[in-house]
């Protein structure tokens, strides 16, 4: 295993020197495999394993389940990557954290497998969002720590690709696996396992000072959860922008299932497939324009403007699912969010890391509380999608309007910002 690097107040990574491509491409291996192993549970096994449960009253379940989840991965996020800023651990300040959340994890599922009641997966799922978050928290950190600005670009935009090609790899798993909840459930999380194993083998990871540590220890924990806006205010837009854009894509993510077969009118058995065509193509797209937007944001040093560009194109995505009357219209939505959420994701998170208030002691921390906004929006859909639905009458053409509405309103939070073209 590599010999971590002592730290003591030198900037995580060096603006001299640039990363090797075979380590972009390992740590996006582990990026893809922690999203694989989370994101597959949100959009097909624990509604799977709700319907099997609670067949009768499978979306109100679904909506406890996944919007309790959300609150939980939106505190462990900032909690862990605190306790990985503060790590003294002789294994550096971030694999303990990637390695004992994986294993957290793939437990947590066990249990939903196991589940006998809606409770018990709801406590399952909990689990499952602090231990993997707890992975994310530390392996998010690894981009200030490791990539110099000047590629962060570049990085960002292959690590963009990694969250839907872990939709379609969970998607395509599940299907070829359908007969096994157990093989459902534990496929992804194995395979991410060993992905997230690869990293923590190479990562020449930081190692903090004991004294340092104690120093920045006393501070409160209650810490790890505020950035205060007005010392911060490009920070502030920056999460507002990114929280909003994920609260769209948040309501296709938890409604995917229930739009195809209360709206398209399509069989509940025949939904895992539609979902694998429907997440490759906005996969594919996303990494067409997630690679290209990458690459060229570094060569013109704007992060602004595509994240202006991508959230528009993410809106108007979902206007075109909400029209969609067939399965045509719902795949030519799903190709134009694809391209949207590309470019936002590559862009977004270059941007994030150039605005953080603390790159040096709190940079895991930091990028906790943004990683907020990504979590938190798993709470609000599962919360509004039924008042929606309800006062709607049902109809999921107004659900996705209104999700639309709100991605596009993350381009109009995103001009404010000052620190970054």
């Amino acid at each position: 295993m590599t010999v971590s690097r002592e730290l003591a107040d030198e900037p995580p990574a060096d603006p001299a020197l640039r990363v090797r491509w075979s380590f972009i491409a390992i740590y996006a291996l582990a990026y893809m495999g922690v999203w694989l192993a989370l994101l597959t549970p949100m959009l097909v096994t624990i509604d799977a394993r709700v319907r099997q449960i609670a067949p009768d009253t499978a979306t109100a379940k679904l909506s406890l389940v996944l919007g309790v989840g959300a609150i939980f991965a939106l505190i462990g996020n900032p909690l862990f990557g605190h306790l990985s800023d503060r790590t003294t651990s002789r294994w550096g300040m971030r694999r303990p954290w990637m390695v004992g959340g994986m294993l957290g994890g793939a437990a947590s599922l066990l249990l939903i497998v196991w589940a006998p009641t809606i409770g018990i997966v709801l406590v399952g799922w909990c689990l499952a969002q602090l231990a993997f978050n707890a992975v994310l928290a530390a392996i998010v950190a690894v981009l200030p720590d490791q990539v110099p600005p000047a590629q962060r670009g570049t990085v960002s935009g292959v690590l963009g690709v990694c969250m839907p090609v872990g939709q379609v790899g969970g998607t395509f798993l599940v299907q070829s696996v359908a007969g096994s909840m157990l093989s459902m459930f534990m496929l992804p999380v194995v395979i991410g396992l060993a992905a997230v194993l690869c990293l923590v083998f190479i990562l020449p990871d930081r190692r903090l000072a004991p004294a340092l540590a104690l120093r920045a220890g006393m501070r409160d924990v209650a810490a790890s959860f505020r950035v205060d806006p007005r010392r911060h205010p490009d920070f502030a837009w920056a999460w507002l922008s990114r929280f909003l854009l994920v609260a769209g894509t948040a309501f296709l993510t938890t409604y995917q299932p229930s739009y195809l077969v209360n709206k398209l009118g399509y069989a509940v058995a025949e939904v895992p497939h539609l979902i694998f065509l429907g997440m490759l193509v906005h996969a594919s797209l996303i990494v067409i324009a997630s690679l290209l937007t990458g690459r060229i944001s570094d060569a013109l040093d704007r992060r602004k403007l595509f994240v202006v560009i991508a959230a528009a194109a993410y809106a108007l995505g979902l206007w075109l699912i909400a029209a969609a009357d067939q399965y045509s219209g719902y795949l030519v939505g799903m190709a134009i969010s694809g391209v949207g959420q590309g470019m936002y994701f590559a862009s977004d998170l270059a941007l994030v890391t150039q605005v953080l208030p603390d790159r040096e002691l709190d940079a895991a921390k930091d990028l906790g509380i943004f990683n907020m906004a990504n979590a938190l929006p798993q709470a609000v859909a599962p919360a509004l999608g039924p008042l929606i639905l309800s006062l709607s009458g049902g109809d999921y053409r107004w659900l996705f309007i209104a999700a639309g509405a709100v991605a596009l309103s993350s381009s109009v939070a995103i001009m404010p910002l000052r620190g970054v073209r």
